[in-house]
């Protein structure tokens, strides 16, 4: 089960409809897909989805890494799959998402050696995840169609994005609480507002009974001070997302006390640090959420596996594949909201 070669391979994914966040629209996400070959012509499967705006990585210098990677992990057995993500944590800062895709396609390339899918290999603590659904940015005529057509596909978690106008976020969110009953809303800002602008907009939600389950990334990512204080001022949990990258923030996060949830993302951290971060989190009582970049099949299976081996998550946030044109579920199967990973 040793590995002997590893090749990328580009693959364009246009969205449904463009992607708005704060400060930030996306009608298109080029990833890396990746094969991992063992010397037997197994192959493990993985999917990298680089964010500049996060990660500080670009898809065209990662690309590059590939030869310096095999060089680095060749001959190394699957079995000892720990060994190979000791070699590829020198890449969590400059990046992690093409750690994270390698990491799961040796887990993957393993999986296939014995028939047992990567869920199980990672503890098999659930057999199914259910995945919230994303509101982008838009007009709060948009915002109602789309939030009732996530409500009526069987989503019982709606994610709302906001962060770029604090009052015409509050009638958004509100709008959509008056036509939907029996929902709860992760709020994700992804560091749009200030810390005075993310009290009002909490308070807002606080006196007009939203069932808010995280208020995600309130401030920039590296507002330690501000998280904590919109914490300590918020009724709602807290959580952070850009501010969590690696084991270290999330360490940092935990010392601080400037967070009440973590969102654990592959693409950020890979599995080594995911895995880090969900024994830190637990360990301190630190909620957890999993979320995903702009993934296709393939790299949100990765965290479906993820997410149901460890079964360490209150908030499921994985549905990238819902918002991209012609992609299919690859190693889950999806049934309204619930997704249940599968040898593949």
């Amino acid at each position: 089960m040793k590995i002997k070669d590893l090749r990328f391979t580009e693959k364009k994914w246009d969205f449904v409809k463009p992607f708005h966040i704060a400060n930030n629209v996306s009608t298109s996400k080029v990833n890396i897909e990746v094969e991992l070959v063992l010397s037997d012509g197994t192959v493990g499967l993985g999917e990298s989805s680089s964010s500049f705006r996060v990660n500080g990585e670009s898809e065209a210098a990662i690309f590059q890494l590939q030869k310096e990677i095999l060089e680095m992990i060749k001959d190394l057995d699957v079995r000892d799959y720990r060994k190979v993500f000791a070699k590829l944590d020198a890449y969590s800062r400059t990046a992690p998402s093409l750690k994270a895709a390698i990491q799961f396609a040796t887990l993957h390339a393993f999986s296939r050696s014995i028939s047992t899918p990567v869920y199980q290999i990672l503890g098999g603590m659930k057999d199914f995840v259910e995945t919230d659904k994303t509101v982008s940015i838009g007009s709060l005529e948009e915002t109602v169609h789309d939030a009732k057509e996530i409500f009526d596909a069987g989503h019982k978690v709606i994610k709302m994005k906001v962060g770029e106008d604090v009052k015409s976020d509050v009638a958004r969110v509100l709008a959509v609480n008056d036509e939907i009953k029996g929902v709860r809303y992760v709020i994700d800002a992804n560091t749009g507002y200030t810390t005075k602008e993310a009290l009002r907009f909490i308070d807002a939600m606080y006196r007009n009974d939203v069932p808010v389950g995280i208020f995600e990334q309130p401030v920039p990512a590296e507002d330690f001070e501000g998280l904590k204080i919109i914490r300590q001022g918020s009724m709602y949990p807290v959580g952070a997302d850009e501010s969590a990258k690696t084991k270290y923030d999330v360490m940092r996060l935990i010392k601080e006390g400037a967070v009440d949830y973590v969102n654990i993302k592959l693409m950020k951290s890979g599995l080594s640090d995911a895995l880090a971060i969900v024994e830190m989190c637990n360990s301190a009582g630190i909620g957890l959420m999993i979320g995903c970049m702009s993934e296709s099949g393939i790299g949100v299976s990765q965290s479906v596996h993820f997410a149901a081996g460890t079964g360490a998550f209150t908030y499921h946030d994985l549905d990238s594949h819902l918002l991209l044109k012609d992609v299919d579920p690859v190693g889950f199967r999806q049934e309204k909201d619930r997704q249940y990973p599968i040898l593949f």
